[in-house]
């Protein structure tokens, strides 16, 4: 089962630099279990170089003064493929608010969505 209000970005189109569609309340403070974050390429990215996801926390949901707590490797846009999926645990320290930002590289994508959303359960939704 997946929860909607943990679905930071649902088949997202990222053409270009972007934060999530969806931001997470967490209430900030860290959670007495794992908690993870699953990306899924759900349309396959087109011209762009490539992308890096990463995440970002603040005590404001404006993100006035966000602050990147994680990121990911820096995917080439060969790999970034239907189906393709990133799995990482969300790191401790996290404030009251969190979104995940696509930073694309190089011209600007003509195709490529991302889901990306919050569980306790990595396989969840693959």
């Amino acid at each position: 089962m997946l929860d909607n209000t943990l679905v930071l970005s649902n088949e997202q189109a990222v053409t270009a630099t972007a934060a999530s569609t969806n931001i997470v309340k967490t209430g900030g403070g860290d959670v007495p279990n794992r908690l993870f974050l699953v990306l899924r390429v759900d349309v396959a990215f087109a011209t762009c170089t490539s992308v890096t996801p990463s995440v970002e926390t603040d005590s404001a949901s404006a993100f006035s003064s966000a602050s990147t707590v994680m990121t990911f490797p820096t995917y080439p846009v060969a790999s970034l493929t239907a189906g393709m999926v990133a799995i990482v645990p969300l790191p401790l320290g996290l404030k009251d608010y969190v979104r995940v930002k696509y930073t694309v590289a190089g011209s600007n994508a003509t195709a490529g969505k991302i889901s990306a959303f919050i569980t306790d359960n990595p396989n969840i939704g693959l």
